[in-house]
């Protein structure tokens, strides 16, 4: 991770360390660095969720691409997943995406997208952090005809609602499914999926006012869809966050189906039809326990990356496996998209239901999500911590203990300066006791804060 980007993207509180600045700057760099050799102007889309900064942010990109000689194609309100679809396929330069996902509304950031419509490569990103500081020479502005020009580009928003209506296999005529859109980028785009695909649409939080994206709503906070699917007899829902990259599931009793069941569900889908390839899905560390134990009844193998979809994109592409993603809800089907994809997760948990005539409660039954603690210490060195050979001795003996039953894992906060303590076992008293036994060390040998 960068000075200023982190593992997704420019992130912060509007206007205190994220700035209309930071984006006029970013923009001036991309619109420079993107400039074609003949002397054409590079092209850039743009997209935005729902927070009232992002306007600002918009259009202060805007200027520094235009000034620069880039033109800067507007998808408006859209999801991350579509701009990085239509940067792919529609022969953009790159793309950029204003949103801080799951955050607060007085949070925002800045989402790099490569031609390929993946997250921008480090080089780039340490390039324009260069630039943000003052370390490379004073970027040219164009002239005359060759200042950037800026386009509404909603056709290209509208192609991808397209695209994603394209690849449900079957009707969901007669099925009631509940979206919450946590008044963010989905709150006009979901809907329009669904009511084309003939479902009984049922939608909450879809009323955006710039100050209540992620505001007790959308997938980081389920309950609100629990209660509205139980309540309304609906056959499913989905829960969106802010940008729409995550979705978490509910199923008609209004249990959580969470990122780790989704990747069963889907992944014994693919398995039974001979489609995983190399027999393998992606996880991180931070998958639960239970999801290991499941995959290994079914035969399914896995890998485990670091945390963040950019890691879990990255071994997929390396080795060619096509379903991946984070407990948290970003899921990536390889096949059909380079990034995380909220939307798309709904449409092939409903191919699942649909294809195989179950409800989803069933369709999740054997996955047993196992008890879990986790604890934060804030420490004086997260480094100093990890590489203490009383800590790490002590990590091992858990994990002896603890065998074939549980896991525990000590991992850095990659943005505080914390340690993260986390263990899951058959129950929580076991989770308890195993977690105090870490920290206890580590007060008791002076890191805490």
């Amino acid at each position: 991770m960068g000075k200023y980007f982190g593992t997704d993207g420019f992130r912060g509180e509007a206007n205190v360390n994220l700035t209309a600045e930071h984006a006029y700057q970013i923009g001036r760099f991309l619109g420079w660095y993107y400039r074609h050799e003949d002397g054409s102007k590079c092209k850039i889309v743009i997209g935005k969720d729902t927070r009232r900064s992002s306007y600002m942010f918009e259009y202060s990109l805007v200027a520094g691409l235009t000034a620069s000689g880039a033109d800067a194609y507007l998808l408006h309100v859209t999801t991350t997943p579509s701009v990085s679809y239509v940067t792919r396929t529609e022969d953009f330069d790159a793309g950029i995406m204003i949103s801080a996902s799951h955050n607060p509304y007085y949070d925002n950031g800045i989402k790099l997208i490569n031609s390929a419509g993946e997250k921008m490569d480090e080089e780039t990103i340490l390039k324009i952090e260069d630039y943000i500081d003052g370390k490379i020479g004073e970027i040219p502005y164009a002239l005359k005809e060759n200042i950037g020009c800026t386009v509404d580009y909603a056709a290209g928003r509208n192609r991808y609602v397209g695209y994603l209506i394209s690849l449900a296999t079957r009707s969901y005529r007669d099925k009631k499914v509940g979206l919450d859109c946590a008044n963010g980028s989905a709150w006009m785009i979901a809907k329009n999926v669904f009511d084309a695909l003939g479902a009984k649409t049922y939608v909450i939080n879809n009323n955006p006012d710039g100050l209540n994206i992620n505001t007790n709503c959308g997938s980081t906070h389920i309950e609100g869809l629990q209660k509205f699917v139980v309540e309304n007899g609906l056959d499913v829902g989905f829960a969106f966050d802010g940008d729409a990259d995550r979705c978490l599931c509910v199923d008609e009793k209004g249990e959580l189906v969470d990122g780790d069941a989704i990747m069963y569900v889907y992944g014994c889908y693919m398995k039974e039809r001979g489609k995983l390839f190399g027999n393998k899905v992606v996880t991180t560390v931070m998958s639960n326990f239970g999801l290991y134990k499941a995959f290994d009844e079914v035969g399914i193998e896995y890998e485990k990356t670091a945390v963040g979809d950019k890691y879990v994109y990255a071994n997929m592409v390396e080795n060619g496996y096509r379903l991946g993603g984070e407990n948290s809800g970003h899921i990536i089907f390889k096949k059909y998209a380079t990034t995380g994809d909220g939307i798309l997760t709904a449409i092939k948990m409903m191919e699942v239901m649909l294809e195989k005539k179950k409800p989803m409660s069933e369709l999740r039954a054997p996955f047993r999500v196992y008890p879990q603690v986790l604890e934060n210490i804030r420490v004086t060195d997260k480094r100093t911590v990890q590489n203490d050979p009383e800590v790490q001795s002590k990590v091992k003996e858990v994990e002896e203990l603890l065998g074939n039953n549980g896991r525990i894992l000590v991992r850095e906060s990659g943005t505080e300066p914390l340690i993260r303590v986390m263990v899951e076992a058959g129950d929580m008293d076991t989770c308890r006791k195993y977690v105090a036994t870490v920290i206890d060390l580590i007060k008791a040998k002076g890191y805490e804060a």
